[in-house]
């Protein structure tokens, strides 16, 4: 860990090898999650008997509806690894952002899907710790 220097302020560092490798790892990832979960909600969307609907389920929604915000979320996530390849700005917290309100989201789809739900859970976790790093999203 480095500690503060203040003649350095104002000075941009390089990234080391293990924060370029971090973002370009959860890139990866974001763009992955963002097509499983693209692909999840096609699914829901287009055949609504493709997923068991368990009975006295808390959240229970229409598949239908949680097809709509698979594709949505989905679609935000691909949006979003693709602006972490190009090391935008904003691409850093809206990823760790996105991460989790798609692992909550597949929280809530875990009774409709569970093998799936928790494997897109892990991935989440996953790209949050890859963004967590120190510097990995410093600019």
């Amino acid at each position: 860990m480095t500690q503060y220097d203040p003649r350095l302020e104002g000075e941009t560092r390089p990234l080391s090898g293990w924060a370029m490798g971090g973002i370009t790892f959860a890139g990866t990832m974001m763009i992955m999650l963002g097509i499983f979960q693209i692909l999840n909600g096609i699914a829901a969307i287009a055949n609504d008997d493709f997923f068991v609907v368990t009975r006295n389920y808390t959240f229970d929604l229409d598949v239908t509806a949680w097809g709509f915000i698979h594709l949505i979320v989905g679609a935000l996530i691909l949006f979003t690894g693709f602006g972490l390849f190009g090391r935008r700005t904003w691409a850093g917290v809206t990823a760790i952002v996105l991460a989790m309100l798609s692992a909550l989201s597949n929280f809530f789809f875990i009774p409709y899907y569970p093998l799936w739900a928790l494997l897109l859970i892990g991935l989440d976790i996953w790209v949050i710790w890859a963004l967590t790093r120190p510097g990995a999203i410093e600019t």
